[in-house]
C-alpha cells in the first residue's frame, strides 16, 4: 500500500492557475495519476504519467491547459493547471497504480490521496 499526501488547490478566478502536488511514501509507483469529482458527478480521470513522465495521458477537456509531471527522486507527482475554467471545479485526487502501463480507469489504481478542493470562480 502507498500513502499519498496532497497539497495545493484552493480558490482561483477563471483563467488563473493552480498547482497540485502529491508525495507518495511506501511502494515506488511506476504510474501515478489525478482524478477529480465535481459535485453531483462521478469521479473522472484527469491525467496520468509513467515514472519519468515521458508517457502521459490526459482527458480531452484538459489537454493544452494541464500538465502532469513526476519527481522520481521524491516519488511525487504534480498537476499544473492553467487557464482554469469554472467547470474544472472539483475535488482532485492523486492516485497510484501497481501497473506499469498508463491507465485511465479507477480500478487500475489501488492507493488514493485525501483529495484537494479546487474552486474556479467565474
Amino acid at each position: 500500500q502507498v500513502q499519498l499526501v496532497e497539497s495545493g488547490g484552493g480558490l482561483v478566478q477563471a483563467g488563473g492557475s493552480l498547482t497540485l502536488s502529491c508525495v507518495a511514501s511506501g511502494r515506488v509507483s511506476a504510474i501515478m495519476g489525478w482524478f477529480r469529482q465535481a459535485p453531483g458527478k462521478e469521479r473522472e480521470f484527469v491525467a496520468a504519467a509513467n515514472w519519468d513522465a515521458v508517457a502521459v495521458s490526459y482527458v480531452e477537456s484538459v489537454k493544452g491547459r494541464f500538465t502532469i509531471s513526476r519527481d522520481s527522486a521524491k516519488n511525487a507527482v504534480q498537476l499544473q493547471m492553467n487557464s482554469l475554467k469554472p467547470e474544472d471545479t472539483a475535488v482532485y485526487y492523486c492516485a497510484a497504480s501497481r501497473d506499469v502501463v498508463l491507465a485511465r480507469t479507477e480500478s487500475s489504481y489501488d492507493s488514493w490521496g485525501q483529495g484537494a478542493q479546487v474552486t474556479v470562480s467565474s
